[in-house]
């Protein structure tokens, strides 16, 4: 799993980039806000990545930064809402008006994107609606942000205290403000049972 390139911006084009890494170049496919965040040709960048493989393509997403990446994975789990429309959504809309109508089921400001119509907009904030909590900006708790990345043990923690029947909102500051108490390195196991306390009180 490719999750993050460094190196020198060699190409751009209307929705790609290639990203030269010591002599490799990597053709990720971009927002427009990311692109226009890379700089120019010739100067060194970094880019977050998403690999999405399928039966006859194998492609290179890339994000300008983390959360972006983090949406564009939650956008994608929503049916009708591919690779292209996911990267249509974060070129016309940032992850904060993304969170704010998830959050306000404000369909109108998601169809604004190219290639949404209102049922799909309906959608998306409808099957987001109570996860826009759970990434980077998406509400605080206590002063700290819950912040939790898409995959990993935080993501299993917050599943699990949904399972258990928390709401995804509340398991997700939960645990994100157990990840901050015990650092980067936590195990699931750990996150979850500092988490279960946090959510209950």
């Amino acid at each position: 799993m490719i999750a993050k390139l460094s190196g020198r911006l060699d190409e751009t084009g209307e929705d790609w980039a290639i990203v030269d890494v010591q002599g490799v170049g990597y053709l990720v496919h971009c927002s427009t806000k990311t692109l226009a965040a890379l700089g120019d040709v010739g100067e060194a960048c970094t880019v977050h990545t998403d690999l999405q493989v399928s039966e006859n393509d194998m492609r290179l997403l890339g994000f300008a930064e983390s959360a972006e990446r983090d949406w564009f994975r939650l956008l994608t789990q929503v049916q009708g809402v591919g690779s292209k429309v996911g990267l249509a959504i974060l070129s016309a809309l940032s992850t904060g008006e993304v969170r704010d109508a998830c959050a306000g089921g404000d369909a109108a400001t998601v169809a604004r994107a190219q290639g949404v119509g209102p049922k799909l907009a309906g959608r998306i904030v409808n099957e987001l609606k109570d996860k826009a909590g759970a990434l980077p900006g998406g509400g605080m708790a206590d002063g700290v942000a819950a912040s939790v990345p898409a995959g990993g043990a935080s993501a299993d923690a917050v599943s699990a205290l949904e399972n258990l029947g928390f709401k995804p909102a509340i398991a997700a500051q939960a645990v994100a403000r157990a990840q901050t108490e015990l650092g980067e390195g936590a195990n699931e196991g750990d996150l979850i049972r500092v988490a279960l306390k946090k959510a209950a009180g």
